[in-house]
């Protein structure tokens, strides 16, 4: 039996994590998953010895979140948010009402539209780290 994580520790990584996807600082997505990975590596490995699978696995559900929330800033405008949908093969009635929707980017980040856009394998492919997956690598 290990030792937990504390949850202080969990909101200081948190706190990390957003001050380094600050959707106000124009950065590539590179930039941003080369800062992450070398936080979340590090962080990770201090952590390796403690039971924290569940940890991993919700730090990872809201990272996704949050990169999804930085993408969607990015697009910036209805219609380029509504052709970015469309490359990536949602339906053009989807894309058409995320597109064009006032409702905020966390609450869009969460959205099936974004979701199947920026969907797990695409973030990874696209570069990001996963907490989970460093988990696991440390573990064994």
């Amino acid at each position: 039996m290990g030792v937990r994580i504390a949850t202080q520790s969990l909101e200081r990584m948190k706190r990390k994590v957003r001050k380094l996807t600050r959707r106000s600082q124009g950065e590539s997505w590179q930039e941003v998953c080369g800062k992450l990975r070398r936080a979340i590596v590090g962080w990770v490995n201090y952590y390796a010895l403690a039971d924290g699978r569940n940890h991993m696995q919700q730090l990872d559900e809201w990272l996704r979140r949050r990169m999804r929330q930085l993408v969607w800033k990015q697009w910036k405008t209805p219609k380029n948010r509504y052709t970015q949908l469309r490359r990536r093969g949602v339906s053009e009635f989807w894309s058409i009402r995320a597109g064009g929707t006032s409702k905020g980017i966390w609450r869009l980040s969460a959205s099936p539209p974004l979701h199947a856009a920026l969907n797990n394998g695409y973030l990874a492919k696209a570069g990001l780290v996963s907490f989970l997956e460093q988990y696991e690598l440390r573990r064994t």
